[in-house]
């Protein structure tokens, strides 16, 4: 989850609101790619989440990473809850989850060459500790007692409201990993039509992505336990928000809806301040319980956008989230798939045409049933599998079209990252269901297996 945003003067009208999101739009040679990606730490020696202190621990982790390879601290209340290096932040999640939310950067090979180098450091100095890394969806063991809590105030707030809201928040906070891509528009017209996009075809990322078959130390009968959790998180802050599909959507129609979601903090002088399930609304007529007399500032709006969880985000950039975290490979495929949609004219509109005439009703259905049964699931009565064979040919084309050459002497350009992805659909096996067969088969229901032969 983000950090705190800086910079940003009095909200002095309402159309500032608005403004800010459309303050993202860029030209075409301007687009970047910004890559986040979640992982599980553990203790080797027992196969338990990594604490916040202590010889073998998240604080450990962090320290090392400062020490041994450059990166600055971010720090809360006298704690290091984060780091920062080159236009890329370390951050924890709830449950000590590390987060590494890259670079702005040009093409898909520069971001696998980041991602590999994340996890070079981050395996170098787990190893020095005793601890281990995975990409998983969901703690495939873990209860909830068994999570631990990082020390930032942010958390702490979420989860009391969690507890009164949703049936899975809980859930989501402490035990879920996800890989997500941030990609930039050119215009509101620009930016309606990919988040459209965005939205409707996110279940075939889930799906290619299942990677979360196990809860507790058992299968749930979903292949991505993740998705099913965003489900019933909060409806007043998550889902596949029809309202993007009406006419009139744009930036002031989204920022009405981001007005309608109940607050959680406000963050003042480096500390949080509970404001949650009040309205920003009340806060920029100077009403808010939480702070009387005082009118926001657009920083306080940024951080409000970063607590809205839809299966696509609009910030200053479309956030794509419906994929479970996963092994080291994958990492780069997911951002090689969206951009090969989004970045080239003909691609887009190709995708567009693959979704613009399906319901509300059956993109909610296809999100469902995607969580359930990754390639098998169906819209009207075609098959995940086809249709992610045809959202990869796409991509394909996309990235071809753009022609971005490796920088290291290789050949090829960025669609190779699209390889494991159809080496996905011609199998018709998610990850998921390969974990489900080891599991059944040569594991023998024992899931420690999955921390030798998963791990980073």
């Amino acid at each position: 989850m983000s950090i705190p945003q800086e910079g940003g003067g009095p909200i002095e009208h309402p159309s500032q609101l608005a403004g800010y999101l459309a303050e993202g739009c860029k030209p075409r040679e301007a687009w970047r790619i910004g890559t986040e990606h979640e992982k599980f730490g553990f203790d080797l020696a027992r196969h338990l989440p990594l604490p916040y202190d202590g010889p073998c621990s998240i604080r450990a982790m962090l320290e090392g990473l400062r020490d041994r390879f450059g990166w600055q601290e971010v720090r809360e209340g006298g704690n290091l809850i984060g780091l920062r290096r080159d236009g890329a932040n370390i951050s924890l999640e709830p449950g000590g989850q590390l987060e590494l939310s890259g670079a702005p950067l040009e093409d898909i090979h520069q971001t696998c060459t980041e991602v590999n180098a994340h996890l070079a450091e981050v395996r170098a100095v787990a190893e020095a500790i005793g601890a281990g890394f995975i990409g998983l969806g969901a703690a495939p063991e873990w209860t909830h007692e068994q999570m631990p809590r990082m020390p930032k105030g942010r958390y702490a707030l979420m989860t009391r409201y969690m507890q009164r809201v949703g049936t899975h928040g809980i859930q989501m906070m402490y035990r879920t990993c996800t890989v997500q891509v941030n990609l930039d528009f050119s215009s509101e017209a620009d930016m309606v039509r990919k988040l459209r996009v965005a939205l409707a075809l996110q279940p075939v990322a889930t799906a290619l992505f299942a990677n979360s078959p196990f809860f507790e130390g058992r299968p749930t009968g979903h292949l991505s336990w993740r998705s099913r959790i965003w489900r019933d998180l909060d409806p007043d802050r998550t889902g596949m928000l029809p309202f993007v599909f009406e006419d009139g959507m744009g930036f002031e129609r989204y920022a009405d809806y981001a007005l309608d979601v109940p607050m959680y903090f406000v963050y003042r002088n480096g500390r949080y301040i509970d404001a949650l399930g009040q309205s920003f609304r009340d806060f920029l007529d100077g009403r808010l319980p939480a702070l009387p007399g005082e009118r926001p500032t657009l920083s306080d709006w940024a951080d409000h956008l970063t607590t809205i969880f839809p299966e696509a985000r609009l910030k200053r950039f479309i956030e794509m989230r419906g994929a479970d975290g996963g092994p080291w490979r994958r990492l780069c495929a997911l951002p090689a798939l969206w951009v090969g949609l989004m970045y080239d004219p003909s691609s887009l509109d190709a995708a567009w045409d693959l979704c613009r005439d399906w319901t509300a009703e059956e993109r909610e259905a296809l999100r469902v049933d995607a969580s359930i049964r990754g390639l098998q699931a169906e819209i009207r009565g075609r098959s995940m599998r086809e249709l992610a064979g045809e959202v990869i040919a796409i991509a394909e084309a996309g990235l071809r079209a753009r022609a971005r050459p490796s920088r290291c002497g290789a050949s090829g350009d960025e669609s190779g990252f699209l390889d494991i992805l159809r080496e996905i659909v011609d199998r018709g096996a998610t990850p998921a269901d390969e974990l489900l067969d080891l599991y059944h088969g040569r594991w023998k229901r024992d899931l420690s297996h999955i921390y030798t032969e998963f791990a980073y």
